[in-house]
């Protein structure tokens, strides 16, 4: 599935991701303290991005992923995300 995600750099700490086939982009903010908290700064926080939204595409259709939201509200629907976003890097 990554080579249909495609993240694009907003601004700092703003990415829009657009999934293949699907016409909607999806608006993604993350922190600095929170990409270092999953990641450490061993990948980038584009590539945290798009690892995530791998982690959802695992999870749900792509029709059920917000529009707009901030990273730390995956957790809340999927508690495991935090801990295999850690391992993964």
């Amino acid at each position: 599935m990554a080579e249909g995600i495609k993240v694009e750099k907003v601004r700092e700490g703003e990415f829009q991701v657009t999934v293949s086939g699907v016409p909607v982009p999806h608006t993604v903010t993350v922190s600095r303290q929170y990409y270092l908290k999953l990641t450490a700064g061993r990948i980038t926080d584009a590539e945290l991005v798009r690892r995530s939204f791998e982690f959802l595409l695992a999870r749900e259709p792509e029709e059920s992923i917000l529009t707009e939201f901030e990273l730390p509200v995956i957790a809340r629907y999927f508690p495991e995300y935090e801990r295999e976003m850690q391992r993964q890097t």
